[in-house]
C-alpha cells in the first residue's frame, strides 16, 4: 500500500490566554492519500486553521505525530523543515500576499530562489507556470494591474511553480467575488484532476462542494468526514 501524503496521529495543539489552556485541536488523526482534493471544514475557532497551520509544518503540535510523505516533521531541524514547506508544500492565501512592487512573473519566482534555482531558470519555470494558467499577457503584471481572480491565479502559480507534492489553500475565495471564487475553485478541479492533491480550508458550504471529501472540525475535533456527495463543477 503506498505510503501516505499526509498523515496526523492524535494531534493537539494547545495554548495558554489568561491562566487558562486552551485546547486548539484535541486528538485528531487524519490520512490524506495522494491525489486528494479535501475541503477542511468548521465555524470560526473550530481548530481547522490551528490544523492546517501545522500539516504546513509552519506551527508545532503539542503533541502527537506528524508524517508527510512518510518523514515524522518532529525528527527535522529547522533547515529540513524548511526544504519541506519549499518544496513539498504549496501555499495559497486568502489576500494572496504578492509582493506590491514586483511583477507577476517576479512575485512566482520567488520561491525557486530559496530553492537554489539559477535566474534563467527561474524566469523560465514562472513564465511557463504563468502561462498555464492564462496569464501569459501578464507577465510584467504588477499586482495593482491586475484584478483579485488575476492576482489569486498568481499566488497559485507561485504556489506551484516548485511542483509541490501538496497544495494547501486557506479561504482562497474570501477576497473574491462569487463569479471569481468559481474560477478559482474550476481550477483547482482542474489542477487536482492533474494529481494534485489539494487540502482546501473553507467555512463557506458551496465552496467545500468542489472538493472530493470534506472534513468537517467542531471545537478541536473531527466530527465528521466522508466524501462529498452533490459536486460543484465536475459534472459540468
Amino acid at each position: 500500500m503506498a505510503t501516505p501524503l499526509l498523515e496526523a496521529r492524535d494531534l493537539v495543539k494547545t495554548f495558554e490566554l489568561v491562566g487558562e489552556t486552551v485546547r486548539a485541536v484535541d486528538h485528531v488523526s487524519l490520512t490524506i492519500q495522494r491525489g486528494e482534493f479535501v475541503a477542511i471544514m468548521g465555524a470560526s475557532g473550530s481548530g481547522k486553521s490551528t490544523f492546517m497551520n501545522m500539516i504546513g509544518c509552519l506551527d508545532t503540535p503539542t503533541a502527537g505525530q506528524l508524517l508527510v510523505d512518510g518523514i515524522d516533521v518532529a525528527t527535522l531541524s529547522g533547515d529540513a523543515l524548511a526544504e519541506i514547506r519549499n518544496r513539498k508544500i504549496g501555499f495559497v492565501f486568502q489576500q494572496f500576499n504578492l509582493l506590491a512592487r514586483t511583477s507577476a512573473v517576479d512575485n512566482v519566482a520567488v520561491p525557486l530562489i530559496y530553492a537554489g534555482v539559477g535566474a534563467a531558470e527561474r524566469r523560465a519555470r514562472a513564465t511557463a507556470t504563468l502561462t498555464e494558467l492564462g496569464l501569459g499577457e501578464r507577465l510584467r503584471n504588477s499586482p495593482a494591474k491586475l484584478s483579485g481572480g488575476q492576482q489569486q491565479r498568481v499566488a497559485i502559480a507561485r504556489a506551484l511553480v516548485t511542483e509541490p507534492l501538496m497544495l494547501l489553500a486557506d479561504e482562497p475565495t474570501g477576497a473574491l467575488d462569487s463569479r471569481t471564487s468559481h474560477d478559482i475553485m474550476a481550477l483547482f478541479q482542474s489542477l487536482n484532476s492533474r494529481g494534485i492533491t489539494i487540502i482546501l480550508v473553507t467555512h463557506e458550504a458551496d465552496i467545500a462542494e468542489y472538493a472530493k471529501r470534506r472534513v468537517l472540525f467542531s471545537d478541536g475535533r473531527i466530527v465528521e468526514d466522508g466524501p462529498v456527495t452533490a459536486r460543484k463543477g465536475a459534472a459540468n
